[in-house]
Formats: structure tokens, C-alpha cells, sequence
């Protein structure tokens, strides 16, 4: 008796669903502008953090003490950091590539996130709290310095505030808002406990982006029906 190769016919199925919300969303007049105006406004935030980052590092000025990193040892999360956060992203654009209607709210939103966090970056410029010189020396974490931030961009921690903000936007999907949630607070954690962050830095972030998020809202209520329509 022949067995139907199930996984490949799910598999098959999967593409000709995914292939078809894209040729949907290409006849749709307003997905298609919405999509490209967001692409664009994002790659304008990315290139405006950036900036702020190098802004903010150039005249960071002294560090300060913290109820929580004046109290507790540093330990080396920078291997953690740098991977988890590639994963992060690597994971935030297949939910987003799943679906396409998702991408113009997404995009929206996390411009507008960094956008904010610009704004506060090129605010105050205080130094890094001290790290060990063999932290320092880690090449993993010169590499995450580099490519990550955690120069003089420390309010808030997008690498906190981000899953959460994943996680409002997710809401409606108890699984995936579950993962972001726990993200949020993994991450939150770490940074502490590498004092890549002050304390308020991490705490912060969950108020701020559940502004961002709410912001989001009014001003993209379009976008954000075409986010809850998807699949």
C-alpha cells in the first residue's frame, strides 16, 4: 500500500498560500503604495539610529552608578546577545514575509520606533556603565558594539523594548505574543546582567513602546487592519 507524501504536498501548499497573498497584495492599489512607502521610511529610521548612535558615542560623557550594575557582577552575554539578536531579526522578517499584508503596519511601526529612539539618543549623552577590560577584549563583543550599538545609545534598550513591541503587535496571536513576551524579558535580563544597560534603560522600554505602539495605531489605522486580516 503507498503511502501520500503528506509533508510534501503541506509543503507545496504552503507556497501556492503564500505565493497567492503576494499576487493578491500586488493588485491591491493601497498594499502595494503602503508597502513601498514603509520600505522607505524604515530605511530613512535605520540610517537616523545609526547616526544617533554615532551622535550620542562621540560625546558620551561619564558613566553613573545603578541601583541594580553597582550591585552585581558583570558577566560576558556578548556570544548570547550577538546571536540572539540576529536570530530576533531573522524571526520578526519571516512573520513578516509570511504574510505581506503584515509588512506596511510592521515597517510603520518599528520607523516610528526608531525614529523615538533617536530622539532620546541624541539627548543625553551618558557613558556605558564600566565593564571588565576582559569583556572589553571579547571579540564577540567588540563585534556586537560595532554592529548592535551599546555605545552612547542606552535609552532606552530597543533590545527589550523591540519583542515587546512585537509582542503588541502579535497580540491578537496568543503563541507568538507568548515567544515576544518571553523575548522581551530574556533579553531585558541580559543586558543587565552585561551591564550593557542601566536599569532604566531596561524598564523604560516597556512603557515607551507601548506608547510607540499605541501611536501606531492612530496614526496607521489602515495598515493596521490589513496586519489583523492576515493569516
Amino acid at each position: 500500500m503507498e503511502h501520500e507524501p503528506v509533508q510534501e504536498v503541506s509543503v507545496e501548499a504552503w507556497h501556492v498560500r503564500v505565493w497567492g497573498r503576494y499576487k493578491e497584495s500586488w493588485f491591491d492599489k493601497h498594499v502595494r503604495f503602503s508597502t513601498g512607502v514603509s520600505v522607505l521610511i524604515f530605511a530613512v529610521s535605520v540610517l537616523a539610529s545609526f547616526l544617533a548612535i554615532a551622535y550620542a558615542t562621540e560625546r558620551a560623557s561619564n558613566p553613573v552608578t545603578d541601583i541594580i550594575l553597582s550591585n552585581t557582577p558583570t558577566f560576558d552575554v556578548s556570544a548570547v546577545m550577538a546571536a540572539g539578536t540576529v536570530l530576533l531579526i531573522a524571526f520578526i522578517t519571516i512573520l513578516f514575509l509570511h504574510h505581506p499584508k503584515r509588512i506596511p503596519f510592521g515597517l510603520h511601526t518599528l520607523s516610528l520606533f526608531f525614529f523615538i529612539r533617536s530622539a532620546f539618543t541624541v539627548s543625553t549623552h551618558i557613558a556605558s556603565f564600566p565593564i571588565p577590560p576582559q569583556n572589553v577584549a571579547n571579540f564577540n563583543y567588540t563585534v556586537e558594539r560595532f554592529f548592535f550599538g551599546f555605545g552612547g545609545d542606552l535609552f532606552f534598550s530597543a533590545h527589550t523594548a523591540a519583542p515587546f513591541l512585537m509582542a503588541l503587535m502579535f497580540w491578537h496571536k496568543p503563541l507568538l505574543r507568548n515567544i515576544f513576551l518571553a523575548l522581551s524579558a530574556f533579553f531585558g535580563s541580559v543586558v543587565l546582567l552585561g551591564h550593557l544597560h542601566y536599569t532604566i534603560d531596561v524598564f523604560s522600554a516597556f512603557f515607551i513602546a507601548y506608547g510607540i505602539y499605541h501611536i501606531a495605531l492612530k496614526l496607521f489605522p489602515r495598515e493596521r487592519s490589513l496586519f489583523l486580516g492576515s493569516e
